[in-house]
């Protein structure tokens, strides 16, 4: 898995902040053991700083940083839903099979993986939008992808984005 930026990483939060709400996000991480204090987070900017030294930057396998990803992934998973989820696994492997084992790529398989990749971005893009489209690839990748997807552009989203959920518990 690739490892986030600071930036990338305080942006992950803070999208799933605004989805959730602020003080939600921060109380579903305290039922999950991510935190262990029942102070209010003055800003999605403080809760993401304090997480990134919990977690390493999601590098460490602490509690906070499976309570992370997993609220990420329900999130991204509310949005594309059960059949879109199916269509992106098969995209998935499309990938992965551009990859070597040792998280290379396949020789005369860098045009394929860099449009496979578009198509995904694209894809997610018009599902939950495309900074989160971005942020979730980046979850996901090896080091050789998340470099590629940095080197890409931010895809427009051609269907609008999911609005965020409201921030009632």
């Amino acid at each position: 898995m690739a490892n986030l930026t600071p930036e990338e990483f305080t942006r992950t939060v803070c999208c799933l902040a605004e989805d959730l709400g602020l003080q939600r996000l921060r109380d579903k991480l305290v039922r999950l053991n991510a935190l262990v204090t029942r102070r209010r987070a003055a800003s999605a900017q403080v809760l993401a700083d304090q997480l990134y030294m919990l977690t390493g930057g999601l590098r460490r396998q602490v509690a906070a940083t499976l309570a992370l990803q997993s609220l990420w992934a329900e999130r991204i998973a509310e949005q594309v839903g059960e059949d879109g989820e199916k269509s992106f696994e098969a995209l998935a492997e499309k990938i992965n099979a551009c990859l070597t084992d040792d998280e290379g790529v396949v020789e005369g398989k860098e045009s394929e993986l860099d449009e496979l990749l578009a198509q995904y971005q694209q894809e997610l893009a018009n599902k939950v939008g495309p900074e989160r489209a971005r942020l979730d690839m980046l979850l996901k990748a090896v080091p050789i992808v998340a470099s590629k997807l940095r080197a890409l552009p931010l895809p427009d989203a051609t269907a609008a984005a999911p609005a965020p959920a409201s921030p009632s518990a």
